[in-house]
């Protein structure tokens, strides 16, 4: 027969009342002696009794899961980004619910309908597309974190990076190394972190008096794009000496084209990456890159909504976080002849 608490209850002598308090620790607001709690602990585990975590959140109006809405998991920097999310969901005692959206709208949309039709206490999401009327429409119904992307004019909270500064950082360096002619290779066109990187690198060039030789293609953030816009780039008749790849996975395709194009990094071309990874460090040769941090951003986009799950408050936080140049041997000095 399976335990529940009355049969517990009457078998040890005390109030099924008495076991839901002291198994959710509440001994001393209700004054319940030690040597009862006890004894009901001691029968607890000797009965293997487990909550049932579908009463619980009946009880407690909550289901104790958390939404987490993603572009593409295939994208390590996004799967760094859900364990840290996923971390500290379960520091909580809270479960997360991935979902991919594939970097479309429509799957989003769907994504964040069921998510809510799963009640869940709150979402995190890292969005795609320039619309934000949706998500200030779920916002109304459950507590909502942006990490990564966000909205421009709009009070919806999020965690992100300072995208324009790393940018333009990485395009300084490749400009105070004699670099003149730099391209770069972005993603999604109607992300904000993707617009405050091409800002950056335009105001970067704009400072060195190279305004004018802004070389902006590609329009996503995927391998396939760096590939492909390389391909092209190095087949110009003046060709870049330099790539700036606004991501990581942009970065993979730019160094196979580079390489199936029998160029070397750096004598023939200077290559810098947005984006930290492990295995930048342990390519030949190590890559340059402007390195975000994804787990911080996680962290803190996971503190923010659980913040606002246990206050219930409507206070708007939008944070950004310093970004730092991580120098490596992609780079070398260009020297005209």
């Amino acid at each position: 027969m399976k335990e529940t608490l009355a049969s517990i209850a009457a078998r040890i002598g005390v109030s099924a009342t008495t076991i839901s308090r002291v198994l959710s620790g509440k001994t001393e607001k209700y004054r319940i002696s030690p040597a009862t709690a006890e004894r009901v602990l001691v029968e607890v585990q000797k009965c293997n009794y487990t909550p049932s975590a579908l009463a619980q959140s009946l009880r407690k109006n909550k289901t104790y899961t958390i939404g987490l809405v993603l572009p593409t998991i295939a994208n390590p920097y996004f799967a760094d980004m859900a364990s840290a999310i996923i971390s500290e969901a379960r520091d909580k005692n809270y479960t997360t619910i991935i979902v991919d959206s594939m970097e479309d709208e429509v799957n989003q949309r769907q994504a964040l309908t069921t998510l809510l039709a799963r009640k869940v206490d709150g979402i995190i999401a890292a969005p795609c597309g320039s619309d934000p009327r949706f998500f200030e429409e779920i916002r109304k119904s459950v507590p909502l974190v942006l990490v990564d992307r966000y909205f421009e004019n709009s009070r919806i909270p999020y965690v992100s990076a300072n995208n324009y500064r790393g940018a333009f950082e990485a395009t300084e360096l490749l400009a105070q190394n004699g670099h003149r002619n730099i391209a770069c290779i972005q993603g999604d066109i109607d992300s904000v972190p993707n617009k405050a990187r091409v800002k950056g690198y335009r105001d970067a060039l704009k400072k060195y008096g190279l305004g004018e030789n802004a070389i902006v293609v590609g329009e996503s953030f995927s391998i396939q794009n760096g590939y492909l816009e390389t391909k092209l780039l190095l087949s110009r008749a003046q060709r870049p000496t330099a790539i700036f790849a606004l991501s990581f996975t942009i970065l993979l395709g730019a160094l196979k084209a580079i390489r199936d194009t029998s160029f070397r990094i750096p004598e023939d071309i200077s290559l810098v990456s947005f984006d930290n990874h492990v295995s930048l460090d342990y390519m030949i040769p190590p890559m340059t890159r402007v390195s975000q941090p994804v787990e911080e951003m996680g962290r803190l986009a996971s503190k923010l909504l659980f913040d606002y799950i246990d206050s219930k408050s409507d206070s708007i936080t939008q944070l950004e976080l310093a970004t730092t140049i991580i120098s490596k041997s992609s780079i070398i000095p260009f020297i005209e002849g």
